[in-house]
Order: C-alpha cells, then structure tokens, then sequence
C-alpha cells in the first residue's frame, strides 16, 4: 500500500516494465543480477521521490540509539556519490526509495552514464522511454551525461526503441543490441545519424540489419561538414546473415574510421566485398571473416593489404584459403599478433613456416583441424616465434610428442596449449609441464593430470 501511494503518473511502476512474474520482479520489489560499475548502470525501474517524513507507526517507535547510528547521513554530498557509484543496479534504485536526499543523490547524472537492461521478457521500448525520460528532466528532450546503452539479448526490443535512444541520447558512443532481431536498417541509420559521436556499436545477431548508413536527411545535411562519414571504430555484425557485398560496400563507404570489424558467420561475404572493403577502411587493427565460406585465398590478398596495421586476424573454417593465401599475411602484415586458422584444411608445412618466419611476434596461434600440420610446422614456431603465448594444436593429427617438446624448449612463456584429440604421449606432456610452468594444457589423455 505504501507504494502504491507513492505512484504517479510521471513515474511509472515497476510493474509497467517488469511483469510480475518474471525473474527481474518479485514480491512487488525489483532485483537484478547485474555487475555493478564504476560508472553506474541504469536498471529498468523509476520511482518517485519518497516523502521527506515517514510516518508509519512502526518507524515512529524506533529508539533514540537506532536513529543516532545513521552516521552515513553526515556524510557530504560528494562522498555519497562516490560511494553509490560502487553500487550494482538493483542497490541504486533501492537507495533512491530510502529518502528524498537519497532520491536525488541515486539520481545524480554521474552515476547513469550507462544503461544495461537484459532478459526476453522486458518491455524494452516502454523501459527506454520511462528511463530516458526521467534522464532528461533537467536537460529536457535529451539525455546529456548518457553514452552507453547495452541491451544485449532483450528479444521485445523494436525499432520503436531505438528511436528513443536516437532522439535522446545525441552523446551516445556505445550502443550494444545484439541478440535483438527485432530491430531494422531504418532504426540503425537514425542511431547513427543522430549520434555523432557514436564509436562502439554491436548489432550481432540482428538479422535484419544488412548495412550501415546515414539517413537520407541526415546525409543532405551533414555533408559538406562530415563527408557523409560515421565515426563508428567498432563494429560487430557477428551473425547478421543477410549481409551481402553491396552492404559491406555501403558500411566501407560510411565508415571510413574503422579500426574493430567481426564478420563471423556473415556467409554471403565473398572476396569482392573484402575488396570494397579495403579500399574505404584502411585503419582496420582487428578482423574476423570465420565462416564466411566463400572468402578464399584471392580475399587474404586484399587483407593483406592492411599492411603492419593488421593486429588480429580470423579465418576460422575458410575452407577455401591454402598456404597461398597465408603467405600474403605473412608477407606484408609482419605486425600480425593473433591469428585464428582453424578448420583451413589447405593450410601446410609450408604456410606454417611462412607465417614464422614473417611474423615473429605472433603471440596467439590456433591452427586446430588443420591436418597437414605437423612437427615440422611445429619446428619452424619454436625457433622464431619466442613470444607465442597461446596454441592450439586442436584435432591435428600429424602432430606428435617430439613437435611438442621443441616448443616448449623455446617459447617458455606459453600459457596456454590445446592439444585435444591429439596423439602425443604423456611424457611429451610432462616435458611442457616442466618447461612452461604457467601453462595450462587442454588435453584428452586420462592419464596426465
């Protein structure tokens, strides 16, 4: 009943965003699982400020010593901030029902910088607007302090939300909605078209976005400024099946600054949109085209065009690369410090040892299922590349105990090594064991434990 009196039409309970039966609303109080942050992380649940005075019988009997330990409330107003800044989502809003000055302390800008919302059965677009309308009430029509937005996995967010965020959020640098398939390109061209400063943005698994653009309007307007560029850095479209080379031409255009791109499972990626690609996004450090099946040696060529900028690389069950392809990264991208080549059946020997060679500061390889790789390849790793800390040697079944030991009487930093469904013996492991002390192995021989 006390709640229940405290309502108002301008902040909505709790119930309007969570259902009572759901696991974010229980006993008519909200809970969450969410990790605290340093920053604050918004949760899904207004309330009104709590009356200055409570006046229940209950709390009129408290003893005089009960009231004199409230020695938090002496506290000043900047080191309560501090201290709520350490307190995760559900214990920020329950501090915002405690008292007035607690009200509006919870609700200082500072600690929303950041709003987090998970689970499928959220009302998402009614939990952003109630949100981002009691963000802007001291900056109407806009959320000034507001730059991340994460709801990950939230499967009722709709285009209608988005729009919100768009509308209220233009200092908005790190929008995160994957899982969401709800949402559309129109939606994703307002976000990026009204939030110029944008630079983070996950749309994994959201099957209906197929390109990244500037709103029509938006591109009228902004290009004599802007040159019709977006300056998103990080981009992840993981699972956006639909994706075809004419959008992957569209996102190259627009978003010339990109330093992070995940295409992983984007299967209708081919070598021409790799070409697109590397003719607009030069900066690119970090890219991933796994299980993008069509991609082929003639694809590593253009990538190989990035040079020493290229960081990370995955081409995870690219069954169409060979040593050719391996050859032009280890060639011209001598800077390369992770490379994922599992399932690339064509890889050799031979591509190992390019790759060695050029590459002398790799420090993560994972080669798993590539069956034409043996000790030797193993060899040509041990003596040049002395700082590989992770190896996966995964279902390679030329690989034996002895390749095993010349790696690990060279690279004694290795920390990680993976060599389930292996043939190699216990002792071998032993021998790793006793060399690389920090290593943690990944075996399936019962016997070495």
């Amino acid at each position: 009943d006390s709640d229940l009196s405290m309502r108002t039409l301008s902040t909505p309970s709790p119930a309007l965003i969570f259902p009572p039966n759901s696991p974010g609303f229980q006993n008519g109080r909200g809970s969450s699982t969410s990790s605290s942050s340093v920053t604050g992380e918004t949760v899904a649940m207004v309330h009104s400020p709590p009356p200055t005075r409570l006046t229940h019988p209950l709390i009129r009997l408290a003893s005089k010593h009960q009231k004199e330990q409230a020695n938090i409330d002496r506290l000043p107003d900047h080191s309560m901030v501090q201290i709520f800044s350490f307190l995760p989502t559900n214990q920020l809003c329950r501090c915002a029902r405690v008292c007035r000055r607690w009200y509006n302390l919870a609700w200082d800008p500072r600690l929303w910088r950041t709003i987090r919302l998970t689970g499928e059965t959220i009302n998402v677009d009614r939990a952003l607007k109630v949100l981002t309308r009691r963000l802007c009430q001291d900056t109407p029509n806009v959320c000034l302090m507001l730059e991340t937005v994460i709801v990950s996995g939230c499967r009722r967010l709709t285009d209608r939300g988005l729009y919100t965020i768009a509308q209220c959020c233009p200092e908005l640098r790190r929008l995160e909605v994957s899982g969401c398939y709800n949402i559309s390109n129109e939606a994703v061209f307002d976000v990026v078209s009204l939030c110029p400063n944008l630079e983070h943005l996950d749309v994994s698994g959201c099957s209906k976005v197929t390109c990244i653009s500037l709103t029509r309007e938006a591109s009228i307007k902004l290009s004599p400024l802007h040159g019709k560029q977006i300056s998103i850095r990080y981009l992840d479209m993981t699972d956006c099946f639909v994706l075809e080379d004419e959008g992957l031409h569209t996102i190259a255009a627009h978003c010339t600054q990109l330093t992070h791109l995940y295409l992983r499972r984007c299967v209708r990626i081919t070598d021409e949109g790799l070409r697109y690609l590397m003719i607009y996004c030069t900066s690119i450090k970090e890219l991933s085209v796994s299980d993008c099946r069509f991609v082929s040696d003639f694809g590593m060529r253009e990538i190989a065009k990035l040079e020493s900028r290229l960081r990370y690389l995955s081409i995870a069950h690219c069954g169409r690369i060979t040593d050719v392809g391996i050859r032009y990264i280890a060639k011209y991208c001598s800077k390369l410090r992770y490379l994922n080549a599992r399932g690339c059946e064509g890889i050799t020997d031979h591509g190992v040892e390019y790759l060695a060679k050029n590459c002398t500061k790799l420090k993560s390889l994972d080669i798993g299922k590539c069956p034409l790789v043996s000790d030797t390849g193993l060899e040509f790793l041990a003596l040049n590349c002395f700082n590989l800390k992770r190896l996966s040697l995964k279902s390679c079944e030329s690989i034996t105990g002895q390749g095993l030991q010349i790696v690990a009487a060279n690279c004694f930093d290795l920390q990680m090594l993976n060599v389930q469904d292996c043939d190699v013996s216990v002792d071998a492991l032993r021998f790793v064991k006793r060399h690389c002390k920090r290593c943690i192995i990944e075996h399936t021989n019962p016997a070495f434990f």
